[in-house]
């Protein structure tokens, strides 16, 4: 692995293009625009406030920055520099600001969801879609294709679905759907099904067709916290569903699942357990290690670091013992309780699962989707802030608040110290959409580690 120098970045935006050639990050006013292979700037645009959200067009040749304080958003163009776009929402306020899959129009939600207007960029045009139900992860989701858009609304106290053509904009269908109170919506990879949840006080998933025929209702129990996470796995072929429930046993805390549904029958075809203990007989179970030589050894015969603040770290592999895991009782005085399934990712080839339980904040669970049954355990010495997965290779990326980055692959695992002088401490991870390289993103500063090419090749082997 090869480490860049440390860049200056705020509230962790950063971002590669799509076509993988530049990399964004905002500084306070300035959007800085970066060579990924050189890490030269290439462009530096300054906006008229504080940037707080940035988003690359699809087609990697325009780039826009939201200042929703201002109720501003502001598109510049990599190809014309000179070329400028200012779109002002005004009094109605900027809750959040996307590009379409066109890359031509933008979709901007006022304040409270009152509405979204879609902006042209081409003939300036602009349209607005009524009643937007307000959702914590958006109210709009596209195919992947970039043909549809499905448009969660509220209407007369009821969950709507409106499905629109990308191209023109025109309503498609529009149906009610059977949730009391919508929480999300996610096409499959295929963008031939929609599904929706419900919120959390009540336990129900639905699937439905692009002409809004109802495909699957599906609900695992009643009168307990229900859906916390969905995810479509890249292939369509499997649907993750990771909930509140606990299974009444004699273990100190309750066991939390994730349930796998099948895209033939719809029904579970799986259900990983997260238990307190594993045995490591049949689970491979790695667990980090911290060595702090300075507290044992004397000054002089302690191993030098390039961070002072680093403490040396190892994985220790586990076998034909039965392993504890962390666990964290959470408070029922407190509202939104760390519990339940609140992570999980599938890897680029579908062959696996990663979930994050939230009251086992220091451990990642790897499920093997072939053989539906549980892979690998990797405890760490602190919590998980954030995990990730190649986009190309089956190779997992996680830190977990330190200097070190953490990466999972079949082959085995690794603990990478981060050589800088300052104290840099790695809060979230975003891969190159090739796969080259990984940003590693702390509080004010980022930078990215290259992978050796060749070692790749080997691991392959």
């Amino acid at each position: 692995m090869n480490f860049s120098e440390l860049f200056k970045q705020n509230r962790g935006l950063c971002k590669f293009s799509p076509n993988g050639q530049f990399v964004a990050n905002g500084v306070q006013y300035k959007l800085v625009i970066r060579d990924c292979q050189q890490l030269q700037i290439s462009n530096l645009f300054a906006c008229l406030d504080v940037i707080e959200h940035i988003q690359w067009s699809p087609d990697s040749q325009l780039i826009l920055c939201g200042m929703y304080k201002r109720s501003l958003i502001q598109v510049w163009s990599l190809n014309q520099p000179e070329w400028t776009c200012k779109i002002d929402e005004g009094a109605a306020g900027l809750q959040s600001a996307v590009f379409s899959p066109d890359s031509r129009h933008i979709l901007s939600t006022a304040e409270f969801s009152l509405r979204i207007t879609v902006w042209s960029l081409v003939n300036k045009s602009v349209s607005y879609l009524k009643f937007p139900k307000s959702i914590p992860k958006g109210s709009i989701n596209f195919t992947s294709d970039g043909c549809y858009m499905a448009l969660a609304e509220r209407r007369d106290c009821k969950d709507h679905i409106s499905i629109l053509a990308c191209k023109s904009w025109n309503l498609l269908k529009n149906f009610q759907i059977d949730t009391n109170d919508m929480a999300g919506l996610a096409w499959s990879s295929n963008g031939h099904i929609l599904c929706v949840w419900d919120s959390v006080l009540d336990y129900k998933v639905l699937l439905y067709s692009l002409d809004g025929r109802p495909l699957m209702s599906y609900s695992a129990y009643d009168n307990a916290l229900g859906i916390k996470s969905v995810a479509w796995s890249p292939s369509g072929q499997f649907l993750s569903i990771g909930s509140y429930d606990q299974m009444v046993n004699l273990c100190q805390a309750p066991n939390i699942n994730v349930r796998l549904l099948n895209n033939i029958t719809w029904k579970p075809v799986a259900r990983f357990l997260h238990s307190t203990s594993v045995d490591s007989e049949k689970v491979v179970v790695y667990k980090e290690t911290e060595k702090r030589p300075f507290a044992s050894q004397p000054l002089q015969s302690a191993p030098a670091v390039s961070n002072k603040f680093a403490i040396p770290s190892k994985y220790e592999i586990y076998k034909s013992q039965k392993i504890n895991i962390p666990n964290v009782i959470p408070d029922p005085e407190k509202p939104d309780p760390k519990l339940g399934v609140g992570v999980m990712v599938f890897s680029a080839d579908s062959r696996y699962l990663a979930t994050i339980n939230d009251n086992m904040p220091k451990v990642v669970w790897l499920y093997s989707v072939a053989k539906l049954t549980l892979s690998v355990v990797l405890i760490q010495a602190a919590a998980v802030k954030a995990i990730a997965w190649d986009p190309i290779e089956t190779r997992l990326a996680l830190c977990t608040g330190n200097n070190k980055i953490y990466v999972w692959t079949p082959a085995g695992c690794m603990s990478v110290d981060i050589p800088c002088e300052a104290t840099f401490q790695v809060l979230s991870l975003e891969w190159h959409p090739q796969g080259r390289c990984i940003t590693l993103i702390g509080k004010d500063n980022m930078c990215i580690c290259y992978f050796d090419q060749q070692s790749d090749e080997k691991d392959k082997l």
